[in-house]
């Protein structure tokens, strides 16, 4: 028998919605292997943030040089909130690297890691929707990959600019607040737009919102809250570990984000299952219903 199945578990899923419906994503969380498919996620991740750190900064670097108020306006707002990363450029401040081999070798290693990365979530994707067959090919896995690495480099572009723009306006009062209403909106729009294109499954605006709203939250809350933690969690481990304990609290980090949008994912697909078998049992009755029409009564 299954756990869903037990007694006192059905007895709680027939007197709430809300239970029934967390009790299913928990069940298609451990049926999908989502746990497994974040963990790899956040190794493709480990791939992906160094170089492409490298090619960031090194951007700002010669995009800014000479601009060095512009340059910590960017690294306090934008770049900070990476856990780890972000406090190692602020202690840097000024000093970004603007070598165009540099960038060369930060965009090419963050473009290969970031295909595999994409190409592992479309994977953990058609999992959580039970793609059995008919899953996309080689070359348009890696076609769907360059559009969220598209996606994502316009949200970041969005990021960096918005921060600017609440720097050059001197507002400090409110500037938190519309960084913060800016990278929710943002987050939820990067995460609606992974779900809507990175699955083989027949998806719609209308159907991956919930989820992408959820995820967006979370996001923007560990964005806010995450990076003292973990900065504070880098410390122990460095004391320790030395420079691995920085990697091992990273890719933590990077897991925790990976495990926060497959969840969202789940509750995207959770929702579609429930709406097609309420779809089919109202189809069922409307059947029955027309078949007693048509058949004579008996005296």
């Amino acid at each position: 028998m299954s756990w869903t199945e037990h007694p006192r578990l059905v007895a709680w899923r027939e007197r709430s919605t809300a239970i029934d419906f967390l009790i299913e994503t928990i069940d298609a969380y451990t049926r999908h292997r989502t746990g497994r498919n974040a963990s790899l996620l956040a190794y493709m991740g480990i791939l992906t943030v160094f170089p492409l750190l490298l090619a960031a900064t090194t951007v700002l670097g010669i995009v800014l040089e000479g601009n060095a108020d512009l340059q910590e306006r960017i690294i306090d707002s934008a770049l900070s909130q990476i856990p780890i990363v972000g406090s190692q450029l602020q202690a840097n401040q000024g000093q970004l690297p603007s070598d165009w081999w540099a960038l060369a070798i930060g965009l090419a290693g963050a473009t290969w890691g970031s295909l595999r990365a994409f190409v592992a979530m479309q994977t953990a994707l058609d999992d959580i929707w039970e793609i059995e067959t008919g899953r996309d090919n080689f070359v348009f896995q890696r076609l769907r990959a360059f559009i969220g690495i598209g996606v994502i480099f316009l949200a970041q572009l969005g990021s960096v600019v918005l921060a600017s723009l609440v720097g050059h306006a001197g507002l400090p009062r409110i500037g938190q607040f519309l960084l913060t209403i800016g990278g929710l909106a943002l987050n939820t729009v990067i995460v609606a737009a992974m779900y809507r294109f990175l699955t083989s499954y027949d998806t719609t605006w209308r159907l991956v919102w919930p989820g992408a709203v959820v995820t967006g939250v979370l996001f923007t809350v560990l964005q806010l809250l995450g990076t003292n933690i973990m900065s504070r969690q880098f410390d122990n481990a460095n004391e320790v570990y030395g420079a691995f304990g920085g990697i091992i609290a990273l890719a933590a980090w990077i897991s925790l984000h990976g495990l926060i949008a497959l969840v969202g994912a789940e509750i995207n697909a959770t929702r579609q299952r429930r709406a097609a078998r309420a779809q089919q049992e109202r189809d069922e009755a409307a059947t029955v219903d027309v078949g007693a029409e048509r058949t004579p009564g008996l005296a």
